[in-house]
């Protein structure tokens, strides 16, 4: 049996594609394993970016199996770390994840799209929620970020009636941030990828860390974590050899090396 995933790394990015004919629909075995590589890729601090995307061009990916659901897998739900396809309730992975949407995105593949930080779609992409029409909801992702994300009459529209939205349409909304060719959309992908690579991997990590810790505060609130010291990976940032790097390399008028390692202190001068 092939492996439902293909990995590979480009340096500091890594390569998450998903490969299940014919529709890309996710099992609990398939989540299950994505909530590993992603957690492998959370954890592993020589990798700073991750693009997912599947293989084909006509379905990113139909979401839940529903094959495997009429077989018992939604009495169990079982999706392993991260839930549902490793990244929608992964809530302290901080690097940045880009979705390569190649094709139509429906359900659960909708919800992988709004987990992600970036999205970069096929000028051929749809995307729609069916789930209403199944007996179910979109629970993954769907009902909980959608409606954050557009105008929630927009969001009640799609998810209740079923309603594909274009990629044109989705980009208008924000939804996505590039619609290109559907030849072209790894390749971009890849560019964007390759473009956040070249920046500080903790100012990246601390960015995403703190824009999710202060959602539904107030700008003062916000301030105060900030000042509260309650986001480790900022702290990190703080304390990293980058965060004097960057200003040294713009005075030096060179590009900045970049490690993501904390900055070593000056030997002490005192006597024993």
């Amino acid at each position: 049996m092939s492996q439902p995933l293909k990995i590979e790394r480009r340096g500091r990015v890594l390569e998450v594609t998903l490969d299940r004919p014919k529709a890309n629909a996710i099992d609990a075995a398939t989540s299950i394993r994505m909530g590993e590589v992603f957690c492998d890729f959370r954890d592993d601090d020589s990798l700073w970016v991750a693009i997912l995307t599947s293989a084909g061009d006509r379905i990113f990916s139909a979401g839940w199996d529903l094959k495997a659901a009429t077989e018992g897998e939604h009495e169990r739900m079982d999706y392993g770390a991260g839930g549902f396809g490793g990244i929608t309730e992964l809530w302290d992975l901080h690097k940045p994840v880009i979705a390569a949407v190649n094709g139509l995105a429906v359900g659960g593949g909708c919800e992988l799209m709004l987990a992600a930080d970036l999205v970069v779609a096929s000028e051929a992409a749809e995307f729609w929620f069916p789930e209403a029409r199944l007996g179910n909801m979109a629970d993954a992702g769907g009902v909980q970020r959608l409606p954050r994300r557009v105008p929630v009459n927009v969001a009640m529209e799609m998810l209740m009636t079923g309603r594909r939205m274009s990629a044109g349409e989705a980009h208008r909304w924000g939804l996505v941030n590039w619609v290109v060719p559907p030849d072209d959309v790894l390749a971009k992908a890849r560019e964007v990828a390759d473009g956040l690579a070249r920046s500080a991997p903790l100012s990246l990590w601390a960015i995403k860390e703190v824009v999710r810790g202060i959602e539904g505060m107030s700008v003062e609130d916000a301030f105060r974590a900030l000042h509260a010291r309650k986001f480790p990976t900022y702290e990190r940032m703080l304390a990293s050899e980058d965060h004097e790097e960057g200003p040294r390399a713009f005075v030096e008028k060179r590009e900045p090396v970049f490690t993501g390692q904390r900055r070593q202190r000056a030997p002490s001068t005192g006597s024993d």
